[in-house]
Formats: C-alpha cells, structure tokens, sequence
C-alpha cells in the first residue's frame, strides 16, 4: 500500500534491499534490522518510510519475536532532525496513523511504543527535542507515557558474583510452583506493567499470561532458574536466568512480599548472575522501572551499569 498526501510518498518498504534507504536515519536499533528480517522479528510489510521525492523524512518500525503473527512493540518512530522545513511532528504522526489503519487489526489496541534514549536524555537540548516530538507523535495519535525504564549491564570483572550464605538456592520444580511464586510476587510491586494490568486481572492471570507470552519462550535450560529458600525450604524469592534473541539476561527477579526489606534481593541476584556468568557469557543485560529505585539499587550493587533508559508509551 502506498499513500500519497501533502506531497509525500508513505509506504512500506519493498523488502531488504531497501534496507540502506530506511537506515538513512541513525538510531541505535541499525544495526540489528538485517538480523531481524531474516530471523522474522521484522517484516518489510511493518517497516513504513515517507518520502520526499528521495528524501527519507521519516519512518517506522514495528517488532515481534521470532514465530509471531502480529507486532508485539512498535520500537522506531524517526523522524529527520534536521529537517527545520517541515513540521516533524506532524509528518510523524502522519506516517504513523497511516501505516496504523494498513497494518494493525482493526479496532486492537496498538502496540506498545519504546524509544532508546541516553540515561540523561533530558539534560541535552537536541536529545530532548527529538524524544518529546516523537512523543508528541504519539500522544497525538492517542497514546500516552506509561513508564520510563533503566537498561542495565553486567560484564565480567573477575570472579563470578556469589551469593552469601542466608539462603539456599534449588531449581524450578515445575510450571506450577512458578506460576505461584511470580503470582505472590506481584502483591505491592513497583513494575508500572504489572501495577497497570492489576486494575483489570488477577495475579493468577497475569503470571499464567507471563508464563505463556515471555518464560515458556526462553530455550535456554530450566535448569538455569533458581527458586531462594529459607535453610528450612521456605521460599524467599526467584530468579530466571535466560537468554533471549540478542543477549543473555535476567529475565525476571522476585522477593515475596513477607520477606522484603532484608537484602535478599542482593544474593537472588548474585545467584543468577553467577549462573550465567558460569556459562562464559561476556555480558548480561537487565531493565528495571526508573520508579523501582529498591530493585535499580540492587543491580548497581551487584556491579551492573546503566547503559541507556527507555521511554515506554502504550495505548491503554
């Protein structure tokens, strides 16, 4: 489908040879939009551009893991900066409700928006200015911030991390005990996701949902997952160690409500550090909400870094 209005050309991409013109505009995702066409995370029938003749003036993407029918994220929204002639956000949210009505399912929440930004991308005038017009895009169109999260990373240093000796650590007994666990574990969170889905499903919904969209997808070992106990087999917490598309990461961490505010976070984190760290990985990436200052405390302890934040906008 091609659109042409107000001068501009607005269509999807014919496929991967034109992959040089969507990357005329520069953002970190670049480098990885072969690797996803070809593995199906992406789809030249969800990677729009609108032209200006041959000048590329905006453009956007849509993601979804490997096996998926439909967009999962909507992770690009560019739009060229430098363009001082044209009114940017306006040729964004263009583009991005015309490419909205030919491709998403009709009357469906649209995907959730993710825009990689610098940690301090508020100190820089230019970084600024770019973010809160893509935002403006999207607000334009309907959506509206939900939350903005840290992304973290571990590297080796030395030794692995070890935990102390409070608690004992075992492996996930099976699909049941960890749909409990992650269903208590969301009793007071501060995950702005889960805090949301809460005023409409139960925790049991929510974890049996988590298990199905994101756990049972990992094919790195079970084996890798550590249940934390009490030295007399009470459970104090979980950690899931995995590996996705691109990284390996801690893919979710949790203290039961009763038992919060003693520090076991630091050794649950330790232990699923040190079981990646075990398999010779050279990294190990981790997010957590900017809100969750506790949890965000923890991975600096545990000597993970901040690499960049991510403003996260939904349709809710």
């Amino acid at each position: 489908m091609t659109v042409s209005t107000n001068d501009l050309t607005i269509r999807p991409i014919t496929g991967p040879g034109e992959l040089d013109l969507f990357s005329r505009l520069p953002y970190t995702l670049n480098t990885e939009l072969a690797d996803d066409l070809a593995h199906g995370r992406r789809r030249p029938s969800w990677m729009w551009v609108a032209l200006d003749g041959d000048r590329l003036l905006a453009r956007l993407s849509w993601w979804c893991r490997g096996g998926d029918d439909a967009p999962l994220l909507l992770d690009i929204l560019d739009v060229d900066d430098g363009a001082g002639d044209v009114d940017r956000v306006g040729v964004a949210g263009l583009l991005l409700r015309t490419a909205s009505a030919a491709t998403l399912a009709e009357g469906a929440n649209p995907p959730e928006y993710l825009r990689y930004v610098s940690a301090a991308w508020r100190e820089d005038p230019a970084e600024r200015r770019a973010v809160e017009e893509r935002m403006a895009a999207v607000e334009g169109e309907g959506g509206s911030l939900l939350v903005e999260r840290l992304r973290l990373e571990w590297t080796p240093g030395g030794s692995a991390p070890r935990p102390g000796d409070r608690l004992r650590f075992r492996p996930v007994r099976d699909e049941e005990e960890l749909l409990g666990l992650t269903a208590r574990v969301l009793e007071g969170t501060l995950d702005a996701h889960h805090r949301g889905d809460l005023a409409h499903r139960s925790a049991e919904q929510i974890a049996a949902d988590q298990y199905a969209e994101e756990f049972e997808r990992y094919t790195t070992p079970r084996g890798w997952w550590r249940v934390a106990t009490l030295p007399d087999g009470g459970p104090v917490g979980f950690v899931l160690p995995a590996r996705n598309d691109y990284h390996p990461v801690i893919a979710y961490i949790g203290v039961l409500p009763e038992h919060r505010g003693h520090g076991y976070v630091d050794d649950i984190l330790a232990e699923g550090t040190r079981v990646l760290a075990e398999q010779g990985v050279d990294r190990i990436r981790a997010a957590t909400d900017v809100g969750n200052t506790p949890m965000a405390a923890a991975f600096r302890r545990a000597g993970y870094t901040t690499l960049n934040a991510v403003v996260d906008m939904t349709w809710r």
